[in-house]
This record gives structure tokens, sequence and C-alpha cells, in this order.
């Protein structure tokens, strides 16, 4: 349950989210980093937190987003991004009850999984796949994740799978981050510590790049 373990689990999930951010409003799009979001949900008996996405250096976006959240300017701060990590990780809490949901889900995953021995992780089959999954299960919830963005491109079939197909690994990203033993008052009081991770997590990317 080490810190490492925590800060890998958040750079997931706030990598997710950056993405989901940045195909909404028609930014370019970060297939590599997309491809190590979807590798962590199919990714579901890994060896350690380590590997869970494979390469750290795949998280360096979650990691500078992450390091700008936790950071003291708050002007930096992006509140559309606070508002959507806060709402997957009450949604992961209220799915840990859910046991049927979570076979749904598991069952979703399996079915992409197999794509992927066909397609790479981000052929349209594997997207719409995972899409599905997210659609039929999670989205179901309340409170739903509400993305803003220009209207056009959120209308877009191949946008809205792969928004949801990154959804679905925000929830997997905070599964890891309570699995790593992080809860609801580890980002209020344990903040520094978390900053600090992350920063030295940083460092490690660049010496990988």
């Amino acid at each position: 349950m080490t810190t490492r373990n925590r800060i890998i689990a958040l750079a997931g999930l706030f990598q997710a989210v950056k993405l989901v951010q940045a195909i909404a409003h028609g930014n370019s799009r970060d297939d590599a980093a997309i491809e190590v979001c979807l590798a962590g949900v199919i990714n579901t008996d890994p060896e350690s937190t380590d590997t869970v996405f494979g390469d750290i250096a795949g998280l360096r976006t979650g990691l500078e987003t992450l390091a700008v959240q936790l950071g003291t300017s708050r002007t930096s701060r992006d509140m559309d991004i606070t508002r959507h990590v806060i709402t997957v990780l009450y949604l992961e809490r209220k799915l840990r009850h859910k046991q049927e949901m979570l076979k749904q889900i598991r069952a979703g995953i399996d079915k992409a999984s197999q794509q992927v021995e066909f397609f790479s992780l981000l052929h349209p089959s594997v997207i719409a796949s995972l899409a599905d999954c997210y659609a039929g299960t999670i989205s179901t919830l309340q409170p739903r994740i509400i993305i803003n963005g220009e209207q056009a491109i959120l209308g877009n079939p191949e946008n809205q799978n792969l928004i949801r197909a990154l959804l679905l690994a925000a929830i997997r990203a905070a599964v890891l981050w309570h699995q790593s033993g992080g809860g609801r008052l580890t980002l209020l009081f344990k903040r520094k510590a978390l900053l600090a991770a992350a920063d030295r997590l940083l460092e490690e990317t660049r010496y990988r790049h």
C-alpha cells in the first residue's frame, strides 16, 4: 500500500480525465496516452501496480496533470478536471456494492480483451466494446458524468465511444486507487506527500525517455 502505488493509480485517473477533456474540446489526439489508459482496463491481472499501465513513462500526461491539480497555485487548477475526478471516485465507491454490475463489466472487458488478440487496442471495434461496457453499466449510475465541450465533436459516435472507453479507464484507475489504500481523505490530508511522490515519478519518466 505504498504512496507510489497510489500515485500510479491517481495518474491513470487524471490522465483518462484529461484525455476526455482534450477530445471533447477538439484538441489533437494523444494516441500513446490513450493506449496506456485502455491497457490499464484490459490488464485485469497485473503482476504489480507498476505494470498495470505498462511503462511509467506512459503516464506522463497524468502525472503532469496531477502535479498541477495538487499544486499550490489555485489559478492553475482546472475545476472541470477536479469535478470529474471527484465524481469518478464517488461512482467507484457505489460500484463496489453492485456485484451484478461488476460481473457485467468484467464480461465486457473480457470481450474487448478477446478482440485485442486480433486488433490493436485503439481499433474502433475494441473501443466500441469498452464504450458499450461503460454505457450499459456505470453510465446508469447517478450522478452521471457530464462532459463539457463542442457539441459537434460530442455528437460524433467515434468520439462518444472513445470518451466512454476512457471514462471506463478512469473507473479502473479509481478501483486501483482504492486497492492501494487511497480514500476520500487521502487527497485532502496527504496532498504534500502525494505531490512529492508525483514529482519523483515524473523524474523517473524523464530518465526513461
